[in-house]
């Protein structure tokens, strides 16, 4: 059965001087606000799309990796995955770079580097990146 998940954005003014908040419909955290000079110069307190997208990219890959090695009969201790999504002003979103780190009892890193390559590939928030370049660095602890 599908599932679909729901975030909601307001925006107020024009792209360089607006601003607005974004929320998710499972979240009581509230909102987070975004704005323009976040997005084109980064920013430690404001949000930006680029930012979710690499919520949502780490967050998958982790389960697509947890998944690939409890299928290969190695589960994972534990998966530390971050995603850095690269925005360029006037050219758009040009990358999600993953790096992982996994505490996996009785595998090698040469079985790790090969199952996280294919989980990197298999993560459907990859395929819905299938557009931009995504790196992987993969370690295990």
């Amino acid at each position: 059965m599908p599932v679909t998940s729901e975030a909601t954005t307001t925006w107020t003014g024009s792209l360089a001087e607006g601003s607005g908040t974004v929320a998710f419909s499972s979240s009581k955290l509230g909102t987070f606000p975004i704005n323009w000079k976040a997005r084109s110069e980064g920013s430690d307190t404001t949000t930006t799309p680029e930012e979710l997208i690499a919520a949502a990219h780490a967050s998958c890959f982790s389960m697509a990796l947890s998944h690939a090695l409890s299928e290969n009969g190695t589960p994972p201790e534990r998966v530390n995955t971050s995603a850095s999504v690269t925005f360029k002003p006037g050219v758009g979103i040009t990358g999600s770079h993953l790096n992982v780190n996994a505490v996996v009892p009785g595998l090698t890193p040469e079985a790790f580097q090969k199952i996280a390559a294919e989980a990197k590939v298999g993560c459907p928030v990859s395929q819905a990146l299938a557009g931009i370049e995504i790196t992987l660095e993969a370690t295990l602890a």
